[in-house]
């Protein structure tokens, strides 16, 4: 994490995530999803954003957290990444947007040893925000690594 970066906070489940607010292009209220026949679990369907269609995936699904109803703090943040040299526009489904805020370089740690190995390449580094716990993650490797979203990068139409 750069010193000082900007991330927008957000939550699923009982937990408190972060994104760099250069990946996030806008938060919209929850709106119609149309479903697509055989998608696989994150990746919920698409949305419209201003005549575009975006496909939308859920952060809960993509992190192995229980589904839940959407409610009326459900958030979508479109964003723009880099994956595999293109371009990707993306909805993401999370329970709620918090705030814009920076987290201090100097006070971040990076994603803990447990002496085994596990999944932390999805992690940038840990947080804190109010004394809690803020895991930032890096969207472009928690969508790859995800076979649902990793189809997306299959289809050049959903490109940005």
């Amino acid at each position: 994490m750069a010193e000082h970066d900007q991330y927008v906070t957000l939550g699923a489940a009982a937990e408190i995530f972060a994104i760099p607010v250069a990946q996030v292009q806008e938060i919209l209220d929850l709106r119609p999803i149309a479903r697509l026949p055989h998608a696989p679990a994150s990746f919920l369907g698409l949305t419209d954003v201003r005549g575009h269609s975006v496909p939308v995936v859920d952060l809960r699904r993509l992190l192995g957290l229980p589904v839940a109803e959407p409610s009326q703090v459900t958030r979508i943040l479109v964003l723009e990444l880099d994956l595999d040299g293109r371009r990707l526009r993306i909805g993401l489904l999370v329970d709620r947007v918090f705030e814009v805020t920076s987290l201090d370089a100097a006070q971040s740690e990076p994603a803990p040893d447990i002496g085994r190995r596990w999944r932390s390449d999805c992690i940038r580094g840990i947080g804190r925000r109010a004394g809690a716990f803020v895991v930032v993650l890096d969207m472009p490797r928690l969508i790859g690594a995800d076979e649902g979203a990793a189809l997306l990068l299959d289809d050049p139409a959903l490109a940005a």
